[in-house]
């Protein structure tokens, strides 16, 4: 029989987006589709929108206990083989499951598939291609090279492992990928399936320092270290939004990297002190020669 896709849209106070994000769901061809949104009680013209395409989906709008609770809801009001989530400001490209399909009836043994996306601003324009790496566990660790909107899994995965941890407001994709990732390789689809929204009121652009937080914790929760990258990371947006410095502001060049590496240090002592031993004589270089450090959060990963 051919697979059923079971994709969820969790939703709160997203009107502006949600009605985009529907039909990019509807117009998926090729695929057998269940369609679920679990909205938290939205008091804008959410429920209104979600009214007019009740016929060709099914929605609940309630209270919940936030993202990753509402998408736990939508698993447990479907039954498709496959799964997917797609949040309410973000969009499918099209044919983007019927690619998907192809792969996993092709190959009955894969458990999870995962391609390309874009992050698109608020009015849809492409800002940049997310940076989606072929598959490898130790190097998902280091980095969540997955964009959500893209990744595609089987039931039996989560029958098998659970669902999302609604304890987490801000990383619960990341921390179900690493769960996944101990059991089974991901397969990498080089297509572009999705994009994924980045705007300022964007819940992870809007509050970086406190998802930086939680997937620290969760990282040294999960692995008993916190790696290096993600010190970094952490400390580089902790001097930006603690101190109001960007990191392109050239004329400010010399005390952001003085505090970049003073937090940086601060860290990497604190939770993984073996990295900083690694990673000093690079901090050593962006003290000395400042004009010539990168500050864009993917070039400090590629140094570490």
């Amino acid at each position: 029989m051919p697979l059923t896709f079971s994709v969820i849209t969790p939703s709160y106070n997203q009107g502006q987006f949600i009605e985009k994000t529907i039909q990019t769901v509807l117009t998926q061809s090729g695929v057998n589709l269940e369609y679920v949104v679990c909205d938290g009680g939205s008091n804008d013209e959410t429920v209104s929108i979600l009214k007019r395409y009740q016929d060709r989906l099914r929605w609940v709008s309630a209270p919940d206990e936030g993202q990753a609770d509402a998408i736990n809801k939508g698993l447990a009001m479907t039954t498709g083989d496959i799964i997917a989530w797609l949040n309410s400001d973000d969009v499918y490209y099209p044919e983007a499951l019927s690619k998907v399909a192809s792969v996993f009836e092709a190959n009955p043994e894969l458990q999870v598939v995962y391609g390309n996306a874009d992050w698109i601003d608020d009015c849809d324009r492409v800002l940049k291609t997310f940076p989606t790496e072929p598959w490898r566990y130790n190097r998902l660790k280091e980095v969540c090279f997955l964009c959500q909107p893209a990744v595609f899994f089987r039931r039996s995965l989560v029958e098998r492992y659970g669902g999302l941890d609604k304890a987490l407001q801000y990383c619960m994709d990341y921390e179900l990928w690493l769960r996944f990732g101990q059991h089974t390789a991901f397969y990498f689809l080089p297509e572009k399936l999705a994009g994924s929204r980045m705007y300022a009121a964007n819940k992870t652009m809007g509050q970086a320092l406190a998802a930086h937080a939680e997937i620290n914790c969760m990282l040294e929760t999960k692995l008993g270290v916190i790696p290096a990258n993600w010190l970094l990371g952490y400390a580089l947006v902790n001097v930006e939004k603690n101190f109001g410095i960007s990191r392109y502001d050239r004329t400010q060049t010399h005390r952001f990297v003085r505090l970049l590496v003073q937090f940086s240090c601060r860290e990497l002592m604190a939770h993984n002190p073996l990295a900083f031993f690694k990673i000093a004589p690079k901090m050593i270089f962006w003290f000395l020669v400042p004009d010539r450090a990168w500050f864009r959060r993917e070039d400090i990963l590629a140094l570490v």
